[in-house]
């Protein structure tokens, strides 16, 4: 069962609280680091052996896991669907936060209880 519906965000300042609400599993975050974490290792091993085709492989391995997420685990519509760029920038934001032990407080800001 789906959800969310569409909010309006006319700035990434209030899309940003609304991104993480819509990642409120810890579980359906994990997801989505994955994917992430496979889209930049493929990046950078497409660089480093030139092989330019590795780069369809990018949104294919990062789409897989997060939609996989936000329909069995999260069971809410993939923000991407009406947020595009901001989406795809707040999952980097996400994934570096969550890297740099920086996400936790982000996270509580946006009312996020599974932390």
């Amino acid at each position: 069962m789906m959800t969310n519906r569409p909010r309006e965000h006319q700035s990434f300042e209030t899309f940003w609280p609304y991104y993480l609400q819509e990642h409120s599993k810890r579980a359906t975050r994990n997801f989505h680091y994955v994917g992430t974490s496979l889209v930049v290792g493929i990046a950078i091993y497409a660089i480093v052996t030139t092989n330019w085709w590795l780069m369809l492989a990018m949104p294919l391995a990062g789409y897989f896991f997060a939609w996989l997420s936000h329909w069995r685990i999260e069971r809410n519509r993939p923000a991407t669907f009406t947020y595009p760029l901001w989406s795809l920038y707040a999952d980097f934001k996400m994934w570096g936060m969550w890297l740099s032990g920086r996400l936790k407080p982000e996270l509580q800001k946006a009312g996020v209880e599974d932390i």
